[in-house]
């Protein structure tokens, strides 16, 4: 049963250049004056379609404050195929909370909780928890992941690094492919070492996949996919009640890859719930270190 609760921590995550030469011809500096008036009005009007196509995929996120439903959460691992029953509760800018129950009792064994400040987990059945902020889990400080990263791809949004949420100024960092053939457009964004990419719906912008790569020389890359479905009403917007994540990383020195699927029941904006958990003195504290190839090896 340890296998069950304490496997969901294993979900955590990522320039052209061009020269060129001018050559002085006769008569040749009014043809490239007009040459160079027809790009930029090309290059304006290219700017202004790809600004315009991102602001769509940006409008789509949901206003509510408040995401909870229950779910079916099932993880594949290794030699493991887990599906159990569990609760999604998310609170804007305050915690992403994943539990596990056990079938037909309904009773809690598992708990992960990501906050601006920490990361929880909880092992009810062994009485055991890990709590650490992201610079003290291995896998999570290599990956520069935050609290804000993983709550953009948790609640369906466009994210910049860094940053607490994506303001308008932020919507020209991104490059969408508006020349891509199909009903599918790709956003793009690159900070350092990550790379995202987004798959938006080109009549509605609505993100339907969202992937993540990290590459370091020193290490393999690490790829993180989300493919999202099963869009539910909540309010005026769109909210995917399917989540179906896959990571692909080294563990020690091992490559490793994770699926898990979140099957949401119903998807509701429930605000009467505690955002923090506190952990009874019961409980014992587990060191953080290489918590991911710690939790992979069960």
């Amino acid at each position: 049963m340890k296998k069950m609760n304490m496997a969901v921590a294993a979900a955590a995550l990522l320039l052209m250049a061009s020269c060129g030469t001018t050559k002085k011809m006769e008569g040749a500096g009014k043809v490239n004056a007009n040459d160079k008036k027809t790009e930029t009005k090309a290059d304006q009007s290219a700017a202004l379609k790809n600004l315009a196509f991102v602001q769509k995929v940006s409008d789509n996120q949901v206003y509510t404050n408040n995401i909870v439903g229950n779910m079916n959460f099932n993880l594949q691992a290794a030699d493991k195929d887990i599906t159990v029953p569990g609760k999604l509760s998310m609170r804007k800018d305050e915690v992403i909370r994943i539990q596990l129950f056990i079938p037909i009792l309904g009773t809690e064994v598992g708990r992960l909780e990501f906050t601006p400040n920490y990361v929880l987990i909880i092992d009810r059945l062994h009485k055991e928890y890990i709590k650490a902020d992201y610079t003290q889990v291995d896998f999570l400080k290599k990956q520069g992941v935050s609290f804000y990263s993983l709550q953009a791809l948790f609640w369906n949004q466009l994210l910049v690094p860094g940053t607490k949420k994506v303001t308008d100024a932020d919507l020209k960092k991104f490059s969408a492919n508006l020349d891509a053939v199909g009903e599918n457009v790709p956003v793009a964004l690159q900070y350092g070492k990550l790379n995202y990419t987004w798959t938006a719906n080109r009549n509605s912008g609505r993100i339907t996949e969202a992937n993540v790569v990290y590459q370091d020389r020193s290490t393999s890359a690490a790829k993180l996919n989300l493919k999202y479905s099963n869009f539910k009403s909540v309010g005026v917007k769109m909210f995917p009640a399917t989540q179906n994540l896959t990571l692909s990383a080294m563990v020690n020195n091992k490559p490793q890859v994770v699926k898990i699927n979140i099957d949401m029941k119903s998807v509701k904006t429930d605000s009467k719930w505690e955002a923090q958990t506190e952990v009874s003195d019961k409980y014992k504290k587990v060191a953080p270190e290489d918590v991911l190839g710690k939790l992979m090896s069960m």
